[in-house]
């Protein structure tokens, strides 16, 4: 534990500024998106719609970030990484405004796209500037951090947006509808004071055939094939993945409500202690690395995930349902860091920013596409049963991506150069 210890607190003081400012706005981001999150699926019932308009949100969402991730991740390459999450987080906190004081569906289905359609810019540029502020033997360990700070500022959000509700309510005698509103106004805010470390960052643009412009994108894009074959490849991976996710994650507070009868606290509670159990696997994901190498790691924590998840699909007993949901909420989201870290290294620097684009659209496609078929499904069959097969689907899908990911990247296990350190930050 001291060596572990001592090996994460010298990769810590290594990163140079940008790093920790990026890091510091990153935990406030996320720590005012964890409070929205957790809530407004309850807000959209608070006022008086069915889980069918919650589907719809957040297809909507996820629609809107997939069409925007492609053509942010080129921008990204041409322009910057600093102004697009600048842009972007600013635009965000604005729709998160609206969406917490609208009403009509039209708006907040609205709100939704314009939050899914900016967050992109956060999204696409955030590893990218982080893997150009850093040498190429320190990602593993500081994507796993960033991802672990993100898990450790939700853990807070989660808390915070389920105990704020409840006890606005029951303290101050003010209705439900008010209390979410408050608490969701609450997040914002904290997402506001995010945005001040962003400005501090300092970048530096490298000069790359992108920005050279004497090329363009399309004949830039033929001429690293083997990049953008590789780029297609985890894309696929992701896919799949995105599928199975879309499916479960977006109303994990409603199968907690709708199955066991609990109080928004106990489900922020819940989902708090599942970003906590993220946030240390996360930490412990490059030891696994270094036994395993990192296609193996990657498909070892995604397997392993799921028998909890069908633990979590099949019981009845709050406590064993929460037990599946903190081990593969742990282990599914751990090797998340290592998949990154490996792409980036895998794909032309000139080329991060579509790579990750790519990536996380079409995991926002699957998004789009089954979180209304989720909510069908529940509605449908019920609480037990259509939580039952949601869950079960998601475990086919998981196994099948994880089996995908092992055979396309394993078999290249030997070609895949070992970090070296041959980039300063």
């Amino acid at each position: 534990m001291a060596q572990f210890t001592k090996d994460w607190s010298t990769k810590i003081k290594g990163y140079n500024l940008n790093i920790r400012l990026f890091l510091l706005a990153s935990f406030m981001l996320n720590v005012g998106m964890g409070i929205f999150m957790v809530i407004y699926n309850y807000y959209i019932r608070e006022l008086g719609y069915a889980d069918d308009v919650n589907g719809r949100v957040i297809a909507m969402q996820a629609t809107a970030t997939a069409i925007a991730l492609l053509p942010v991740g080129l921008l990204s390459d041409r322009l910057g990484r600093k102004r697009l999450i600048l842009i972007g987080s600013i635009v965000v906190a604005g729709s998160l405004v609206l969406r917490s004081i609208g009403v009509a569906e039209d708006l907040l289905i609205l709100g939704a796209f314009i939050t899914g359609f900016f967050m992109a810019f956060v999204q696409v540029t955030s590893i990218p500037l982080l893997a150009e502020n850093s040498k190429e033997s320190e990602r593993v360990h500081l994507f796993s951090l960033n991802a672990a700070m993100m898990m450790a500022a939700n853990v807070i959000g989660n808390l915070l947006g389920g105990v704020l509700t409840d006890s606005l309510h029951t303290w101050f005698g003010i209705s439900m509808l008010e209390s979410v509103r408050i608490t969701l106004l609450i997040g914002v805010t904290i997402v506001c004071f995010g945005l001040i470390p962003l400005f501090k960052i300092k970048e530096k643009r490298k000069v790359t055939t992108f920005s050279a412009g004497r090329l363009s994108g399309f004949k830039q894009l033929a001429e690293k094939k083997d990049s953008l074959k590789l780029i297609v490849l985890f894309a696929l991976a992701s896919l799949l993945i995105g599928f199975g996710s879309g499916l479960v994650i977006p109303y994990l507070n409603l199968y907690f409500t709708d199955r066991f009868d609990v109080s928004y606290s106990l489900v922020g509670i819940i989902l708090a202690l599942g970003q906590g159990m993220t946030a240390v696997a996360m930490m412990i994901g490059p030891s696994v690395v270094k036994r395993f190498g990192e296609v193996k790691a990657v498909v070892l924590l995604q397997i392993g995930s799921l028998p909890f998840l069908l633990l979590s699909a099949y019981t009845e007993i709050l406590w064993l349902a929460v037990i599946g949901f903190l081990f593969r909420q742990a282990l599914m989201n751990a090797g998340n860091p290592i998949h990154s870290a490996l792409m980036m290294r895998l794909v032309d620097p000139s080329m991060r920013g579509l790579a990750n684009s790519l990536g996380q659209m079409v995991f926002q496609l699957g998004w789009a596409i089954m979180g209304p078929v989720s909510m069908g499904i529940v509605l449908m069959y019920g609480s037990y049963t259509g939580y039952a097969i949601v869950f079960t689907i998601t475990a086919c899908l998981y196994l099948i991506g994880s089996v995908y990911f092992y055979f396309v990247f394993g078999r290249k296990q030997k070609d895949i150069p070992a970090p070296l350190v041959v980039e300063k930050s």
